[in-house]
């Protein structure tokens, strides 16, 4: 994966588009569901208020949790959902190096090329989704390890970039 430059704007109108259309459908179709199931199956109600459609009402928020994964997967790679997919794909990238990072730490401290890499793109990755997300509380941090790890690279003069990350290097950490 590499590193995309995201117009912020755009980003945060179609992310914040997406997640209220998400939570609208999921609501929506949860009580219409919900409400379907229990006038095909459901019990009447009783003298003291409960009717006992706790699990029809579930089963109508599992169903309409399938519709929405459903249509996400359907609509993922169309060119106006661009920005949030690779977003969320590069958020998951970020998971599975943060998993290794302490051994990804310890082999960047004995210099080896491809952990110095990693550590490069995933802080720079940090930086670009912090910056997207408007998270100014841990950007010190990670601007710090970022500049330390790029004084690193020049420090034993490696031409390496972002560019240079592929996801398999993972598998040896």
């Amino acid at each position: 994966m590499k590193l995309e430059v995201i117009n912020k704007a755009q980003y945060r109108k179609m992310n914040n588009r997406v997640q209220m259309a998400l939570i609208a459908m999921l609501a929506g179709l949860s009580v219409l569901i919900g409400q379907v199931l229990i006038a095909f199956y459901g019990s009447q109600a009783m003298p003291d208020g409960s009717t006992g459609n706790f699990n029809l009402n579930f089963l109508g928020v599992i169903i309409a949790l399938m519709i929405c994964t459903f249509i996400v997967r359907k609509n993922r790679e169309k060119p106006q959902f661009h920005e949030v997919y690779y977003v969320w794909q590069l958020k998951q990238l970020q998971n599975k190096i943060f998993k290794k990072l302490t051994k990804i730490k310890q082999a960047a401290n004995d210099n080896q090329t491809d952990a110095l890499i990693i550590s490069l793109f995933y802080y720079q990755s940090l930086a670009n989704v912090y910056e997207l997300d408007n998270n100014t509380l841990t950007m010190e941090k990670v601007t710090a390890e970022l500049e330390q790890i790029e004084a690193q690279i020049q420090q034993l003069n490696l031409t390496v970039s972002t560019d240079d990350f592929e996801q398999s290097m993972l598998a040896q950490y």
